[in-house]
């Protein structure tokens, strides 16, 4: 497994980080025995990198992550990178954005408790909160750094413009944005400015959701508490379209040896400006799939002809906190 080093914390990381949001309850069932292996299964493969959420299932992610990390984490703690963010609550109909003092306090927490650790070694911001200044989400966490309950602060789903304003109070570390062969907006502006203020960039999504897993056709049905079966993207002639630019994919990358999946993450960690992309993963075989993809190597005629693939493509946005 290939590492890199994020941004400027000084933390030597897996390329691929395996990411839990799969294992919080937004993407349907799934049996913990079989999620309990893929874990380990990356671990021996060299993944070092965890990325978790407390909104992912708020609490329940977290949990299952640290139970199956918990003899790596009494022997082997300083091998490992365990990310996760927080600054969403409950409601009494879904999920708001809440990145005051407060609930990051309490947040950070229980995230601990969850993980069964006693520091974060990154914590990001889920999401920007309109409702609270950035200077007091940061100023709170800068008091959980001096606190020792955090060792490096990034943030999620954020603008240029906010990580500006965000790091008048405390440097913003790292960055977890959506990024994908459907969806490129951070290439702009998000990236250059990472780049220029040495931020760790670590994306999700390169897989855009499962429409780059090649197992997904006009006739997929998801169950009912996955939150694909009520997005517009997987559904109607924008899906049958996107499709049939996964199937050319599919072509080009069995040319070349490769899965569909492979060729999505190999693309996405090739891209200028990315240290990591967090890929989750129910089952071992997953994990091998996606890990291999670390090792695969993309030639510029490539990245042409794949840009070329996607000219038929229709952008593709993912959740946010308020339609999952």
């Amino acid at each position: 497994m290939r590492s890199t080093t994020l941004g400027s914390t000084g933390l030597r990381v897996s390329r691929i980080a395996f990411g839990t949001w799969q294992l919080g309850g937004d993407w349907g069932t799934f049996a913990e025995d079989d999620a309990r292996k893929a874990i380990h299964r990356a671990r021996e493969l060299g993944v070092n990198f965890f990325d978790t959420a407390q909104g992912y299932g708020f609490g329940a992610s977290e949990r299952l992550l640290g139970a199956a990390l918990r003899g790596e984490l009494r022997e082997h703690r300083d091998e490992l990178v365990i990310a996760t963010k927080g600054g969403l609550r409950r409601t009494g109909t879904g999920v708001a954005r809440d990145a005051s003092p407060a609930a990051l306090r309490a947040g950070v927490d229980a995230s601990l408790t969850a993980l069964g650790v006693d520091h974060i070694d990154v914590y990001q911001v889920h999401w920007p909160d309109p409702d609270v200044p950035l200077a007091e989400t940061a100023g709170a966490l800068k008091e959980l750094v001096a606190a020792g309950k955090i060792r490096h602060v990034g943030v999620s789903n954020y603008s240029a413009e906010q990580m500006a304003e965000f790091s008048r109070t405390l440097p913003v570390e790292t960055l977890q944005p959506p990024y994908h062969l459907f969806r490129r907006g951070i290439e702009d502006t998000v990236l250059p400015y990472t780049h220029r203020h040495g931020i760790g960039v670590l994306v999700y999504g390169p897989l855009a959701h499962g429409l780059l897993t090649g197992t997904l056709g006009e006739d997929t049905v998801f169950p009912a508490d996955d939150w694909r079966a009520k997005s517009e993207v997987f559904r109607g002639e924008t899906y049958r379209r996107n499709l049939g630019v996964v199937h050319a994919l599919e072509e080009f990358a069995a040319f070349r040896d490769m899965t569909v999946s492979q060729l999505a993450i190999a693309w996405t960690l090739a891209r200028p400006g990315v240290d990591a992309a967090i890929v989750g993963a129910r089952r071992v075989h997953h994990v091998e799939d996606s890990l291999a993809a670390a090792d695969l190597t993309l030639d510029e005629t490539d990245l042409k002809d794949i840009d070329s693939i996607m000219v038929a493509a229709t952008p593709v946005a993912g959740p946010s906190p308020e339609s999952v």
